[in-house]
């Protein structure tokens, strides 16, 4: 199951372990129950601390319990094979129940471990899925670290029955005690959040003693990480406030244009900005929404960002870096039926319509890269785009038409996802040269029509938007209001790209630098940096 490579890095994770683990398999006589014996008799026999056995009656069959020997409530659950992205998650359950300290803020773990009520959670997920494995982790830390949190992780691919009854068509999907609880990514402090009502005002209440920043970059994706890497790097005390650290890269799978790097993943390039900001003395303050701006007074005076939470943070110069998010089709039952049938991750999304029909709507090289991926897996493939005729790149037009099982519609316009209550049975578009309207039957609509810029909560700053809403800027990525800059895909920048967006960073960084140096504080703030 693991081969030669997995099996010697797995060998060298357990050497970590600090005391036994137990391996309870519940299997049947499928084949995916032979591969589960196959696996867990691997891992058992690569460490003296861990032993197997298939004795087990979990509900789920093939499923395996992985539980500290001295504390069977130290334990978390698998139902089906956590292999490919999933794998780091399986070597860190392995760890946590047998005592290697997990790598989270200290902070969170006791929130873990005080968390009062009994909660049971499943999480469907898929193996493409690159959202997946942070909600697999977190459930997988409060399940091993308090007694009173079950988890149990499925892989919807092994339990399609299980799927269809509880109509999961988008993952990862969380239940909690029998009922729907979430859906998307999150991480430990998303899924506490969720569960305690006071995590707002316990959130608020932490950053209230902050001191004002010289620079706060508002958004963590590449644009905002740049920024604040040469902001720090001049000396200047730098903060990052982000909803999620990233930003769209996090979802982002494969990336190929990264000059220098002729491949990656999204998760790995995170990973990898994140480590570089931590090199330095960057306040990452992560989970937070911006609400409201409010300038400074007179240029050299203090700007300040309400959150939603309640708190506010205050800087000398501001650079904004809040990107776009997947722009909505804004049609009737695209909301009614989201996570019921419309989607706007393939990776994540696709293999729960294995066989089916869907639809990809958009043209551009997301929308044909979406195509290429589900075709692959689904049944069949209608393409919709609004223009005369695609605008991906060629290579990936060439591609997608060497698909049999792939039809292009152009001077399409979606006008309607149509559904029978519970989840999605077809779309409706219209054809923009004849005008007739034309019905498709379907089980899945996957949306990749652009972006639109995170910039709502800018509209009554005075800060100059276009009628799109991205941040007015110069050459210099300035904004209209001094001692503010912007940068990133929420900007009028023309092509939105993490290289471009890393560029555009370092620049609004080094105009910060030579906004602060030039510009005197104002007296009423002569005295917060003294």
């Amino acid at each position: 199951m693991l081969g030669a490579a997995l099996e010697q890095q797995l060998e060298t994770y357990l050497a970590n372990l600090r005391e036994p683990i137990e391996l309870i398999g519940t299997l049947g006589d499928d084949e995916n129950s032979q591969k589960t014996r196959v696996l867990l008799e691997e891992i058992s026999s690569l460490h003296s601390m861990v032993s197997a056995s298939f004795d087990g009656d979990a509900k789920h069959v093939p499923s395996f319990e992985v539980r500290r020997a001295s504390d069977h409530n130290a334990s978390v659950r698998f139902a089906g094979l956590p292999m490919g992205h999933e794998f780091t998650s399986l070597v860190l359950a392995l760890l946590w129940a047998g005592g290697h300290p997990p790598k989270v803020e200290a902070e969170v773990l006791e929130q873990v471990k005080d968390l009062d009520g009994d909660f049971d959670f499943e999480m469907y997920f898929s193996l493409s899925c690159q959202n997946c494995p942070d909600v697999v982790q977190a459930l997988t830390l409060m399940s091993i670290f308090n007694p009173r949190i079950t988890a149990t992780l499925i892989e919807g691919g092994a339990f399609k029955d299980e799927v269809e009854q509880r109509q999961v068509m988008a993952v990862p999907a969380v239940y909690l005690n029998g009922a729907p609880f979430a859906n998307g990514r999150m991480d430990a402090r998303d899924i506490i959040a969720k569960l305690d009502t006071n995590a707002d005002a316990k959130a608020a209440e932490k950053l209230a003693g902050k001191k004002p920043f010289e620079v706060l970059v508002v958004g963590g994706g590449p644009a905002g990480n740049a920024a604040a890497i040469y902001t720090i790097r001049k000396g200047f005390s730098t903060g990052i406030a982000a909803e999620r650290f990233g930003g769209q890269v996090a979802d982002t799978m494969g990336i190929e244009n990264f000059i220098s790097v002729p491949y990656t993943e999204g998760p790995k390039l995170v990973a990898q900005m994140q480590a570089h900001a931590e090199e330095y003395d960057i306040d990452l303050i992560d989970r937070v929404e911006a609400q409201e701006l409010i300038p400074a007074r007179e240029a050299g005076g203090m700007h300040e960002v309400r959150l939603t939470n309640g708190a506010s943070l205050k800087a000398r110069a501001l650079i904004l870096t809040t990107g776009a998010r997947w722009r909505q089709l804004g049609v009737p039952g695209e909301d009614e039926y989201r996570n019921k049938g419309v989607a706007y991750c393939p990776h994540c999304d696709g293999p729960l319509y294995k066989g089916k029909r869907v639809a990809v709507i958009g043209g551009g090289n997301s929308g044909v890269e979406a195509a290429i991926d589900l075709a692959n897996i689904v049944g069949h493939v209608t393409l919709i785009e609004f223009d005369s005729q695609l605008r991906a790149d060629q290579v990936l037009q060439d591609k997608l038409r060497s698909f049999a099982n792939v039809d292009v519609v152009t001077s399409a316009q979606t006008t309607e996802v149509t559904g029978d209550g519970s989840k999605v049975t077809g779309l409706t578009y219209k054809n923009r040269t004849t005008g007739e309207n034309h019905d498709v039957a379907l089980d899945g609509v996957f949306v990749q029509i652009g972006l639109v810029p995170n910039t709502e909560w800018l509209k009554q700053s005075g800060l100059e938007l276009t009628r799109f809403g991205e941040i007015v800027i110069d050459d210099k990525a300035a904004t209209n209001l001094p001692g503010v800059f912007a940068a990133g895909d929420c900007t009028t920048v023309p092509y939105k790209q993490i290289i471009i967006a890393m560029g555009e960073g370092s620049k609004a960084g080094l105009s910060a630098f030579d906004y602060l140096i030039r510009t005197e504080p104002a007296d009423e703030i002569a005295q917060v940096y003294a």
